[in-house]
């Protein structure tokens, strides 16, 4: 008897628990099983992610056959060529990471590599016909008559260094074209040698971001070879210029139906995404793999902040397909610049002369409505000379009158101020502390199990950080953060479970004792 009521009353607590006999409602927002993952996170609401296949071989070029140490390294990505005689980059995080003066946005948008090019170079060797490209052999050809879309990312640095420019597509019917320029590094575009044509082009502008665009074309002959980068015009710029590509889709414009857009900037105060509407499907969208109640249109009422958002979409025909995801961040554009003057001297900002020491701001909207807050901190200084002490942030520019310092040291400045004053200031310039571990192993023994970054005493708080996958994926995100605290931060799980072995790539913004907030990226390795 004493054996059956321990049986009923075992099968009465299974019965009361919902982990093991509660199925997970997929579109509800709530943890039904409670397992811990919650609607399309949990594998009970896997469904076939949609999503071009593109004909361009690793087009992100994650796969490789070794690790750049240096530039021109671009043979270390599979299945990609130094295209032309000038050579690209081959940026990956297990090593080389580009130029320190011209540093890549990060994180990267689809893994842990991407590649730079140059349009035109300019220095000692300058040379404006210097254009590089990336090439590669397609894996199936482009066939004559048929619509296809290729779409991408291209990153910019800073935006002397990557002013407007129009990315270029081009094509050749044999793959032994590949590359083009027989030993002339000044030869330019492909166009200007035998065997390719134009395919068409797009415009490109940012600073110290990513931006995906698209080029939609239709051969008029069978394309079996593409080279991308700089147009084919001669480079009028005098100092070098330099950008970045990544994920490079090319795929008939079919394969694109359910690819998530912007329906405007991401400025805008309407912004929101879409996907193509049919009066067949149904539709659910999600942010971080959670449903958002009430949104069930192929376009959502509105963007629900910052996150990956997916869409679902289902019909009797084609069953569960979920669209591949979208990253979005709303724009936060600012700069800092502080100057030093002469007694007497002044400095025209924001449509005035300052002449007094002080924190001046002005608020510049694009015509996309992106707000951008620049901030001056002047400092007046006596006639008679001065010494500065004086810290500044890693990639940021500290003035003096009109000259500018980048890297830390002690250096003598001869002002001459518009009305005689002169004056001759020893600057003695560091950088701000910034302690950054480039690994942490969260296994509960009480050593490293959490990531997190520090500082010297002049860094007041971490106000947000956040961390990425190598899909862009958002797995952690903290707010107000106490500097140098390692027992707290990121413990290696997201939405419930642990994350991989892996490198990641960190966002933090942190607030200086000078008040301004500035932005830091890097990338770490999980270890378990």
């Amino acid at each position: 008897m004493i054996r059956y009521y321990g049986l009923f009353l075992l099968l009465g607590i299974l019965a009361g628990s919902p982990s093991l006999f509660a199925q997970e409602i997929c579109d509800n927002a709530i943890d039904d099983d409670a397992d811990g993952r919650i609607d399309v996170n949990d594998p009970d609401c896997e469904c076939e992610i949609v999503e071009p296949k593109s004909l361009i071989p690793n087009p992100s070029f994650e796969d490789m056959i070794c690790c750049p140490s240096s530039r021109s390294q671009m043979s270390c990505a599979t299945d990609w060529v130094q295209a032309s005689d000038a050579t690209t980059d081959y940026v990956h995080t297990c090593g080389w990471m580009g130029w320190d003066n011209l540093p890549v946005p990060l994180p990267i948008p689809d893994g842990e590599a991407c590649i730079g090019f140059r349009d035109g170079r300019f220095g000692s060797r300058s040379n404006p016909n210097w254009k590089e490209y990336a090439g590669a052999c397609l894996t199936s050809p482009l066939k004559e008559g048929v619509a296809y879309k290729f779409q991408f990312y291209i990153g910019y640095t800073f935006a002397e260094n990557s002013p407007p420019m129009d990315v270029t597509f081009f094509g050749s019917t044999n793959c032994n074209n590949l590359p083009f320029g027989g030993g002339n590094d000044a030869l330019g575009c492909p166009t200007n040698g035998p065997g390719w044509k134009f395919l068409g082009s797009t415009p490109a502008s940012g600073t110290m971001e990513w931006e995906q665009k698209e080029i939609n074309i239709t051969p008029d002959e069978d394309i079996y070879a593409i080279a991308i980068g700089p147009p084919c015009v001669r480079t009028l710029a005098t100092v070098n210029t330099y950008y970045f590509f990544d994920n490079l889709v090319l795929a008939d414009q079919a394969s694109f139906d359910f690819d998530i857009r912007l329906t405007a900037h991401p400025c805008d105060d309407d912004v929101a995404l879409r996907v193509p509407f049919s009066d067949t499907l149904g539709y659910q969208w999600y942010k971080n793999g959670i449903a958002l109640v009430g949104e069930t249109f192929s376009q959502l009422k509105t963007l629900h902040g910052d996150g990956l958002y997916q869409v679902r979409i289902e019909s009797p025909n084609l069953g569960c397909r979920i669209a591949k995801g979208y990253q979005y961040t709303h724009p936060r554009p600012g700069s800092t610049q502080t100057v030093r003057l002469c007694e007497g001297d002044s400095f025209f900002f924001n449509g005035n002369d300052r002449t007094t020491e002080g924190i001046y701001l002005d608020t510049l909207t694009s015509v996309d409505g992106c707000d951008s807050i620049i901030q001056l901190n002047l400092n007046v200084f006596s006639n008679t000379g001065d010494t500065v002490i004086a810290k500044s942030f890693p990639g940021e520019f500290y003035y003096v009158g009109n000259h500018r310092f980048l890297n830390p040291g002690t250096y003598t400045v001869d002002l001459e101020s518009s009305i005689g004053c002169d004056s001759t200031v020893l600057l003695q310039l560091e950088h701000y502390d910034l302690f950054a571990p480039n690994a942490f192993s969260p296994n509960d023994d009480g050593i490293n199990d959490y990531y997190s970054i520090g500082g010297g005493d002049e860094l007041i708080s971490i106000s947000n950080f956040r961390v990425f996958n190598r899909w862009g994926h958002l797995m952690y995100e903290g707010n107000a953060l106490i500097p140098n605290d390692f027992n707290a931060g990121w413990d290696g799980w997201t939405k419930g479970r642990a994350a991989p072995e892996g490198v990641y790539v960190f966002m933090a913004n942190l607030i200086y004792d000078d008040g301004i907030e500035r932005v830091t990226t890097g990338t770490f390795t999980l270890f378990r």
